[in-house]
């Protein structure tokens, strides 16, 4: 009985959604010429299948452009396509013609698809064939989010005329190196893999031994086979909960049975390795001076390197009016999760308010102003800065990241020897204690500290995103708990939040975790942010320097990045541990290549704080 149900609901479902998806195609028929598998060419003859919508009539339109790795198929069952259609309706009645392209190797695209690697040209090739479509003013903008945002920024260093502005949102896979980050595309934090690319590959990858059409198939036959090939493999779920504790790391997709592709080579490489530097991800040497609205969030993966992006182009952009013309928004939400904002937001357990945007009326005025030369009073006002303050649940505007008001205040980690759990003596205090009470932890990689909330995406059911109530972490004897008195006045910490930590430890090698915590009067505490730091790197990414017994480290951590009042009551805190597993790879602590290793070594780690080691968190406090 359950059976038959299940089908009935299943086709009930199905239909459904067909019936919405021909509504909305409906709707867009009646405005729009649509004209979907154009095969546009690319300089070495390979083709990239091309979705273009366009306002009736025989005007010239701006363009905007959206490449991605999914699925486009108007024709396939399921939500994506009816979010297309309805995207391209509304681009349609505001005057646009609305693109959209498979990457080279994906869906009926030809070539070999490699994550950010694919060539930089192909952008550039695309550009011009719009610009040259009798249809099109001569004006492009890129609009997208994560996956269809992360190839933006390399594309516009090339510096086509035809690219006026852009719109990247959680476009943090796209950042490759800037300044101190070495992410690589959020392959890495501080030298440590990021484990959300392992399960989002399983998924979208395809295997060379796939199915496929052949190349130069013809336009008129794609149209046809489109209404029932989608070329879209289905994966087997998996629970990446259990299967991201695979070991070695470079056998997890093939421990599920899953598609081989480039994730076995991608493990190998180390964060400064030259094929980083080869494909499609934007580095700070390369030029920049496309307007752009950039829009991120607090509970994204890759926060502090999308503001590190966001002031490098405000200081280095090749024009004045490049530089000038870059405005951010940070949102406080999950990945690419604005517009899921209500009246009461909730991010993992904790409200954070009313967190609604205009994003459409901030996003169509700003290609308006752009692309078709019309400026709102709105975008004429608009603030350099618009960020979301969490704790006083509000938006504000400042004219820079950090606000010019922020100043770096000291809280110095400090204990009685024992700040294991949220039971013991670890303290924040503002000067660096007198004397070394060490507190100490034993790490051991098969019982690693579980990832709990936080700043993620794409790992399933392995981690949820957002903000939880830490207490059920912090009774871990292998989580050091350093917390501050309660502050007398409210207090706003909105910028980059920088630390140090003194370790010495009986491994050659090992991580340092830290996360950044809310602790209210009824004692939750709410996680900001948190990163990581595998130890062997802290002299840079360009070289590995391993630990010897008995001597003590200074180890700076990748800056974390939050926006957050803490009311009169509130406290501070940080968690100090070596593992934040799944969100991070566990380090086996052998000092060997950790990919390819499935023994490890537990470490015995301590973390010093005095005046000659003063572990330190320094927090942006915005003067009032």
């Amino acid at each position: 009985m359950r059976t038959k149900f299940s089908l009935l609901l299943l086709v009930i479902l199905c239909t459904c959604a067909r019936a919405q998806d021909s509504e909305a195609y409906q709707k867009l028929a009646e405005v729009a010429i649509i004209e979907q598998k154009i095969m546009v060419p690319m300089r070495d003859g390979k083709r990239l299948a091309t979705d273009v919508y366009r306002p009736k009539g025989d005007g010239k339109y701006p363009i905007v452009f959206s490449r991605t790795p999914y699925q486009m198929n108007g024709w396939v069952d399921g939500e994506e396509r009816t979010r297309t259609y309805q995207r391209a309706l509304e681009w349609v009645q505001d005057g646009y013609a609305y693109v959209v392209q498979n990457e080279r190797g994906r869906y009926y695209s030809e070539g070999e698809w490699d994550i950010l690697g694919v060539p930089l040209t192909d952008g550039y090739d695309a550009l011009t064939w719009m610009a040259e479509q009798p249809w099109s003013n001569g004006n492009v903008g890129l609009y997208g989010c994560s996956s269809t945002a992360e190839w933006q920024m390399a594309v516009a260093s090339l510096g086509h005329p035809a690219l006026k502005a852009m719109v990247p949102m959680g476009y943090g896979a796209g950042v490759g190196r800037i300044g101190d980050y070495y992410e690589q595309g959020n392959w890495y934090r501080g030298g440590a893999q990021q484990m959300l690319f392992t399960a989002w590959l399983y998924g979208v990858q395809h295997d060379p031994m796939r199915p496929r059409l052949p190349e130069g198939i013809d336009r008129k036959d794609l149209l046809r086979l489109q209404r029932f090939y989608d070329m879209s493999p289905e994966y087997p779920r998996v629970s990446w909960k259990e299967g991201l504790k695979t070991l070695p790391v470079e056998d997890i997709i093939r421990a599920q049975s899953g598609p081989m592709g480039i994730y076995e080579e991608m493990i190998t490489r180390k964060p400064n390795d030259p094929k980083w530097y080869e494909g499609g991800l934007y580095h700070d040497d390369m030029p920049f001076d496309v307007p752009t609205f950039w829009f991120t969030s607090w509970y994204d993966v890759s926060i502090s390197p999308n503001l590190a992006l966001f002031n490098h182009v405000r200081k280095n952009a090749e024009s004045a009016a490049g530089r000038e013309n870059q405005y951010l928004v940070i949102a406080p939400t999950l990945h690419c999760a604005y517009t899921r904002a209500t009246e009461n937001t909730i991010v993992g357990e904790r409200s954070v308010g009313d967190a609604r945007l205009d994003y459409d009326d901030l996003i169509h005025g700003w290609f308006d102003k752009w692309l078709k030369g019309t400026e709102s009073t709105r975008i004429k006002a608009l603030p350099r800065v618009q960020y979301y303050t969490m704790g006083s649940n509000e938006w504000k505007q400042s004219t820079a990241w950090p606000p010019p008001a922020a100043e770096m205040v000291n809280f110095f980690l400090d204990s009685d020897g024992g700040a294991n759990t949220m039971y013991g003596n670890g303290r924040l205090v503002a000067t660096a204690p007198a004397k070394d009470q060490a507190d100490s932890f034993v790490y051991d990689p098969m019982n690693p500290v579980p990832s709990y909330g936080g700043n993620v995406c794409c790992t399933g059911d392995a981690v949820r995103g957002g903000a939880f109530d830490q207490r059920p972490m912090e009774t871990r004897n292998d989580i050091l708990v350093y917390t501050s008195e309660p502050f007398k006045e409210g207090t706003e910490m909105s910028g980059f939040v920088e630390s140090t930590l003194y370790l010495s430890s009986d491994v050659k090698d090992t991580d340092l975790t830290i996360k950044l915590i809310d602790v209210d009067p009824e004692g939750r505490a709410y996680n900001l942010d948190e990163t990581i730091q595998r130890v062997r790197y802290r002299e840079g990414y360009d070289k590995e320097v391993f630990m010897e017994g008995g001597k003590v480290y200074k180890v700076d951590l990748t800056p974390m990045s939050t926006s957050n009042y803490f009311k009169p009551g509130h406290r501070l805190r940080i968690e100090v541990s070596s593992s934040n597993f799944p969100r991070f790879t566990r380090n086996l602590n052998t000092g060997g290549n950790n990919y390819d290793e499935a023994k490890s070594v537990v470490a015995r780690n301590v973390i010093h704080h005095s005046k000659e080691y003063p572990s330190v968190v320094r927090i942006p406090v915005v003067k009032q």
